[in-house]
């Protein structure tokens, strides 16, 4: 597909592989689609970093998927964990009947002002009783099933919708019940949240449910702030012809994604590395088990990612950090900085 094809796409968008600096958050973000179990990704960082514009490109960057044609939860046409109900109905009467289209990964922007109802769905309980019908408005959850939802500044969402959110990410379902009449959909999603610190911290509880947290600041060597605006500048000139200087580069990092998400299964890690891992946890005072289990899912991937089907020590050093930094106690009187004490932990652990 041509990337300056103006009639496939509305608006332009940001190549990611066109984005300068923040290797953290990429990286994040590629594990997260190759791996979206993995539980998403927080990230907190100074304003105009790029973070929407980096999220909105790793969406516009994946291939298209393959739904049932028309169905407002985005079902699978094979899957049946990524089926809505009535899809899961249709199928077992006549599969022969239905009938897909392709779509771009849906990329769902969740607003700060969003109530429950407008986020999980509501229930139409008069058209329910007098039809006898289950009258379901899905919400941003059912239409970001099998893409991204960003929550911008997701340090200033109320609790209770990120509570929510979270839920949903770790479960890949969305359940609504109202006067008794319950609905359940498949909400599969990569959850990003991002934010600044500044502007107030999440709760480590909630904080602890996010995957993956990238760090990212405002570059500050003076030639990469240069190619930044140039790049940024020559984009919002032509951006079309533009774009075209990266649609090599753009073709090879999907096909990469779209391998590593295939190999992923058969990724392996061995014991000894599984229980190093459970040793740095413990040694860092993690409590529960989400820590260990983020970081064997993010090496596999990482792992993936380089067509390796064996997770080695390097898979395992380059994303510790993001995937342990938020988890660990806030201790006033602590110098070290947290990234800074996962690593040393590690080094130790690992006899570095």
């Amino acid at each position: 597909m041509a990337l300056n094809n103006k009639s496939e796409r509305s608006l332009p968008i940001f190549p990611f592989t066109a984005i300068v600096g923040q290797e953290e958050m990429k990286l994040a973000l590629e594990l997260n689609v190759i791996d979206p179990k993995i539980g998403g990704v927080i990230i907190m960082g100074d304003r105009g970093t790029g973070k929407s514009t980096t999220i909105r490109a790793i969406a516009d960057l994946l291939p298209e998927i393959t739904i049932v044609k028309d169905d407002q939860f985005n079902s699978h046409p094979t899957n049946p964990e990524l089926m809505s109900a009535e899809i899961l109905e249709q199928l077992r009467v006549d599969s022969e009947t239905l009938e897909t289209e392709l779509i771009k990964i849906p990329m769902v922007d969740l607003p700060l002002g969003a109530t429950e109802d407008r986020v999980c769905g509501t229930i139409d309980i008069e058209k329910a009783l007098t039809e006898g019908i289950k009258a379901f408005e899905p919400g941003l959850l059912a239409k970001a099933n099998r893409g991204i939802l960003y929550v911008d500044e997701v340090n200033l969402l109320d609790d209770h919708l990120v509570d929510i959110l979270l839920d949903s990410a770790a479960s890949g379902w969305n359940t609504v019940e109202r006067e008794g009449i319950s609905v359940r959909h498949p909400a599969r999603f990569v959850l990003v949240g991002s934010g600044n610190p500044e502007e107030g911290e999440l709760r480590p509880q909630l904080l602890d449910r996010f995957g993956m947290h990238a760090e990212i600041r405002t570059v500050k060597n003076p030639e990469l702030r240069v190619k930044i605006v140039e790049e940024r500048t020559a984009f919002d000139q032509n951006p079309w012809e533009w774009m075209e200087k990266y649609e090599t580069e753009q073709k090879d990092l999907r096909t990469r994604l779209v391998n590593a998400q295939k190999l992923l299964p058969s990724v392996e890690i061995s014991y000894d590395f599984r229980v190093k891992i459970s040793q740095i946890c413990s040694e860092l005072d993690v409590d529960g088990l989400r820590g260990d289990i983020v970081v064997n899912r993010a090496a596999k991937a990482y792992a993936a990612f380089h067509e390796r089907s064996v997770v080695e020590l390097d898979d395992i050093s380059n994303i510790i950090v993001l995937c342990l930094r938020h988890r660990l106690r806030k201790d006033p009187l602590e110098s070290i900085d947290s990234g800074a004490k996962v690593r040393k932990i590690f080094n130790d652990v690992f006899e570095i």
